[in-house]
């Protein structure tokens, strides 16, 4: 085994000293021996496997050797010149660049929709402005072949303004008035008209008595109007029901103060949802567990109940607090047992806990 290894490396050591020692005859007989037996292993394969590093090196070695030269390569001219365009291409083409418009993520097409639906005024350049603002670089041209694969519509085609929406931006400036009966003991009547502001949620009592009439109401409609005169929002819209008993004088008296008097539709409680709110509310926590015996003990019952929803009980519209809170909720986080105290009203059927 080791004169076997010893015999190789002899015979490797004399290859190179002769081919140290070899003339120039010597050499150009062998590059002739290496091109036939190329010829003849190009005859046994017709189409050469070639990596992408070989097409380099011949593409870059034929750059080296005149154009009459080339006849010794296995390929044709023009392939050569195919692989040399294609490293320049690979050299000076940025990576990462693809042809045509990018792809739209998913959660711009999302946000697109999102805001086409929520505003549906908006056209497409209204669209592309936001999405500017927001930092989204997006064209008109995109937006609305966004929105018409999804099937929303152009401004024009699209929803008009809810009932919810229209609520939503004028709560402010929007109250809303209803009338609800109580029956006493003897089984007499009482009408009670109430007004509520839909972004406070603060209950006006306006008045009751045993026989509505236009009169009656426009009165009611006057007093109201003196007391929120110097309120610093001022009053814009006031949304009523189809009941009979509100008549052209008591939209006269909001008329004549620049107040628009909007008219639910027949039958829809739902267009006047905070006001229908309010009378469950205080059927469920205060007239159903009551027996009223005349209007003056209506009217007594009504003024704690209202006083209580005004400035105690909580809401959720107002993130859980009252309309008008008499005082700040308290800084730290737990207190004592002993520290709350309770307060009735209508005989401790109303409980109010406060901190001491």
């Amino acid at each position: 085994m080791l004169a076997s290894l010893l015999y190789v490396l002899f015979g490797r050591v004399m290859a190179l000293v002769l081919l140290r020692f070899r003339s120039s005859d010597f050499k150009e007989l062998e590059i002739v021996v290496r091109r036939h037996e190329l010829a003849v292993l190009c005859r046994q394969v017709s189409r050469p496997a070639l990596r992408p590093a070989d097409r380099a090196f011949l593409a870059a070695a034929s750059q080296l050797l005149p154009r009459e030269r080339w006849r010794l390569f296995f390929v044709t001219p023009d392939t050569l010149l195919a692989w040399h365009r294609r490293l320049v291409a690979r050299r000076w083409t940025y990576p990462g660049r693809r042809p045509g418009r990018p792809r739209i993520s998913r959660e711009v097409r999302e946000l697109v929709l999102r805001l086409a639906r929520e505003n549906a005024r908006w056209g497409y350049r209204r669209i592309v402005g936001e999405l500017h603002g927001l930092g989204v670089i997006i064209s008109a041209t995109s937006v609305r072949e966004l929105l018409r694969n999804a099937g929303v519509g152009p401004a024009s085609q699209r929803g008009g303004l809810s009932w919810r929406e229209f609520i939503q931006g004028q709560a402010r400036s929007t109250t809303a008035c209803d009338l609800f009966t109580v029956d006493t003991i003897r089984l007499r009547r009482i009408y009670v008209l109430f007004f509520i502001e839909l972004s406070t949620r603060r209950a006006h009592l306006a008045g009751m008595t045993e026989h509505p009439d236009g009169a009656w109401t426009a009165q009611q409609a006057r007093n109201f109007v003196f007391s929120v005169s110097e309120r610093p929002e001022r009053l814009e819209f006031l949304i009523r029901d189809n009941d009979g008993k509100f008549t052209r004088a008591f939209d006269t008296v909001f008329n004549t103060e620049g107040i628009r008097v909007i008219r639910t539709p027949v039958r829809a409680p739902k267009a006047n949802a905070v006001a229908e709110r309010f009378v469950g509310t205080l059927r469920r926590e205060c007239l159903d567990w009551l027996l009223i015996a005349n209007r003056r003990h209506l009217q007594h019952v009504l003024t704690e109940f209202v006083g209580h929803y005004n400035t105690h009980r909580p809401h959720r519209m107002l993130e859980l607090a009252p309309p008008e809170p008499r005082r700040p909720p308290p800084t730290t986080a737990i207190l004592p047992a002993a520290a709350i105290r309770r307060h009735d009203r209508l005989g401790s059927l109303i409980h109010e806990y406060i901190a001491a």
